[in-house]
């Protein structure tokens, strides 16, 4: 009985040892954070906040095993977002928003791996100006008007 209880004993401190999960926080010589968030052993893990020297937010999301995952955020020293988009182990997929300096939307694009694959919408004052399409990074199509792209297009496409 003794045996029994002592690997077990032993088998839970070793899984213990071997899975910390701690929460970090790291700061610039000046004193203010430079990144805060969960580490599974060393592995960055969960939800993750980067800032600036001045302090401001510079970016934030989730890893998971050291690769960004799930919907991020990235914004200027300013303050003003830049972007924001989704993950799938360190890679940009699906659709990514990019934000003029007055954070209005720039562009929308659909990504995969990295690479534009989809549709990509152009916007001037906040109207829709031009759209392309892309394949593995490479343009196939553009088109400046929105009612030939909607003629020759599945509009359902874009919900993805």
């Amino acid at each position: 009985m003794f045996k029994k209880h002592f690997y077990l004993l032993f088998f839970l401190v070793k899984l213990n040892l071997y899975s910390q999960q701690i929460y970090q926080k790291t700061f610039y010589k000046n004193g203010q954070i430079k990144e805060e968030g969960w580490l599974l052993n060393t592995e960055k893990t969960k939800y993750w906040k980067f800032y600036y020297k001045n302090g401001n937010l510079k970016k934030e999301g989730s890893f998971n095993h050291n690769l960004e995952t799930k919907y991020w955020y990235f914004y200027s020293s300013n303050s003003v977002k830049e972007k924001e988009g989704h993950f799938k182990s360190g890679q940009q997929n699906k659709w990514w928003l990019f934000y003029d300096k007055n954070g209005f939307i720039k562009h929308k694009c659909q990504l995969k791996n990295n690479q534009k694959n989809g549709y990509c919408l152009i916007y001037k004052k906040q109207k829709l100006v031009k759209a392309s399409k892309y394949k593995n990074g490479k343009k196939i199509k553009e088109w400046t008007d929105f009612s030939s792209f909607k003629g020759e297009n599945n509009l359902n496409d874009l919900r993805q």
